[in-house]
This record gives C-alpha cells, structure tokens and sequence, in this order.
C-alpha cells in the first residue's frame, strides 16, 4: 500500500434551516465516508445569532477534526458535493442554509485562489468558529500570524454565540 502524509483538517460546519442539528450531523456522517478520512473530533454545538444578513434564523455551529490523504482542493470539491447532496439551495451571500462546510485549517497550509483560501480567511473574526476550535484544538497555531487561535477571542468586538446547546453530534464510537 502507498503510503501517504495524512492531512490534519478543521472543518466549520452550521445550519440555519430545517432541521438543523440532522443537517450537521449527516454531514459528518457523510465526511466521515470520504475515502481516507477519519473523524478525530467533534465540539460542541453553538448557537449563534447570524452573521452578516441578520434578518434570518439563528445558525448552529460546531467544529470537527479530520485526518485524510484527500488534498485540500479534491477535499473542498467533495464537501460541496456533500452540501448539495443535503440539500443546499444557493441564496444570496451570508444568507439562510441547509448545510454550510468550510475548511478551516489545512495543515499549516497558506495558499489562496479563485476557489478558496486557506487558513479561511474569516476564522479570526468568528467567534462561532474560533470557541469550538479551541474547544477540540486549545494548542492550535494560525500559520499566518503564528498566534494560538484561542487568542483572537479576546479581541472580537463582535461575538455571535448565544450559548451552547445539549445536542450531541456523534457517538464516541463513531469516532476512530
């Protein structure tokens, strides 16, 4: 068998739409599918107010931990894919959705084009995605500022977590 590198990847993932905890969850269940692809943790889940188009429902959002051989661009093409398979319906920017999947973190990966940017661009700002990130990682550094991510905390002037909510995402066994 070849061996290859295993990439350590964090995946934001939130609903605001339906059932959202189902969604959330069906997508792990679906990444957790991905050839080469293991689960390595999950945080809890946040309810937050919306960000950027405040006139929609409140999302919930949550964080998970992947290993996997699947480059960063294949990776983000199969996550879109899953969005779509879950029932995504495109709306306008910031908008209300079923699914939402973004990669986080790719490694230490700096690396940007048309398509997407790595480390994402807006995980310094979110405090949604920087508390379940320092929930499953509290050591993780930001390779383009070389600061630990759960020191942006403090610096948001905007936060958007209610609170955390009791539903849990998967069982510890689903978890490998």
């Amino acid at each position: 068998m070849e061996t290859q590198k295993l990439n350590i990847v964090y995946i934001g993932l939130g609903s605001n739409e339906g059932n959202k905890i189902d969604y959330i969850r069906s997508a792990i269940n679906e990444i957790s599918k991905i050839e080469s692809c293991s689960i390595e943790a999950v945080s809890s889940v946040y309810e937050t107010s919306p960000f950027g188009n405040l006139s929609q429902s409140n999302f919930y959002n949550a964080v998970i931990k992947i290993k996997t051989k699947v480059d960063h661009i294949t990776l983000l093409s199969k996550l879109k894919d899953i969005e779509k398979q879950l029932g995504r319906i495109k709306r306008e920017k910031w908008g209300p959705r079923e699914i939402d999947i973004d990669i986080l973190f790719y490694n230490n990966l700096i690396f940007s084009n048309e398509i997407i940017t790595l480390p994402h661009e807006g995980v310094i700002y979110r405090d949604f995605v920087l508390v379940p990130l320092c929930e499953i990682e509290p050591e993780l550094i930001h390779p383009l500022f070389n600061k630990k991510v759960c020191d942006f905390i403090e610096d948001l002037k905007i936060k958007n977590i209610i609170k955390k909510v009791s539903f849990s995402l998967i069982t510890e066994e689903k978890i490998s």
